[in-house]
């Protein structure tokens, strides 16, 4: 089946306007579907009809969706004013129009998912929706079940923040440091170090596993794959069954 679009949607998907302007186009009488002039802005349409503006054929771009193994030591952004180095030096150009998905601090590690899809973006980083994100992270310290259920209860990290994290495993201490797998399902700043450092701990290293169902596989630091169209279907079938989406 193809997805459906209302054709405000589907005039900014094709051509990067506000869906805004995109109303007014169809109000205004310069958009046509399958040889047809319409106004209505209930209107839906599918990649399968032909919509025009203008007289000009549109098409939907192409979405495409790339999970990366982010090395410590460098920044999400594009530019850094500080000329710091970013992901995209070392990510090929071909890729450098897709935007991460969140970030990791310029200390923290694993994985990254990369995309053009501006929807799945704001799915997976709107406060109201709550995709778990899977983390292992190693710190210097004592930490036991008490401090895992406080984790689960939510910490007072400051500047009006709760922050949760349910910790799901917790390796035996070795060399004064141990090891905890976390999940989060809150996007806020810096917060797993916040919660460590609330208990008086150091993060040593923190490094991303999973976002939602989507793994950091077996990808070597630096390196990057395509999602497959299989990885992609599943996993915006996964974000609408689960939270309410429309992707």
């Amino acid at each position: 089946m193809h997805k459906e679009y209302r054709i405000n949607k589907f005039i900014a998907e094709s051509t990067g306007k506000s869906r805004r302007d995109s109303e007014q186009y169809v109000i205004e009488g310069f958009v046509e579907v399958n040889g047809k002039k319409i106004k209505d802005l209930s209107t839906k349409v599918t990649s399968k009809d032909v919509v025009k503006l203008k007289g000009k054929k549109l098409k939907l771009p192409e979405y495409n969706y790339v999970i990366f193994n982010k090395p410590a030591g460098y920044i999400t952004t594009r530019e850094d004013e500080k000329g710091r180095k970013t992901i995209y030096d070392l990510l090929p150009e071909k890729l450098h129009h897709l935007k991460p998905v969140g970030r990791l601090d310029k200390d923290s590690s694993g994985l990254m998912l990369l995309t053009n899809n501006g929807d799945m973006i704001n799915v997976l980083t709107h406060p109201k929706f709550h995709v778990p994100k899977k983390y292992k992270v190693i710190i210097k310290g004592k930490f036991n079940i008490n401090n895992a259920n406080n984790f689960y209860n939510g910490v007072d990290i400051g500047d009006g923040e709760i922050a949760k994290a349910e910790v799901i495993s917790i390796m035996p201490e070795k060399n004064g440091c141990i090891e905890l797998i976390l999940v989060l399902e809150q996007g806020l700043n810096r917060q797993i170090r916040r919660m460590v450092e609330k208990l008086g701990n150091e993060v040593v290293s923190l490094k991303r596993l999973s976002i939602g169902p989507i793994t950091i596989k077996n990808l070597k630091r630096s390196e990057y794959t395509y999602l497959t169209k299989n990885e992609v279907h599943n996993f915006i079938d996964y974000l609408d069954k689960n939270f309410d989406c429309t992707l």
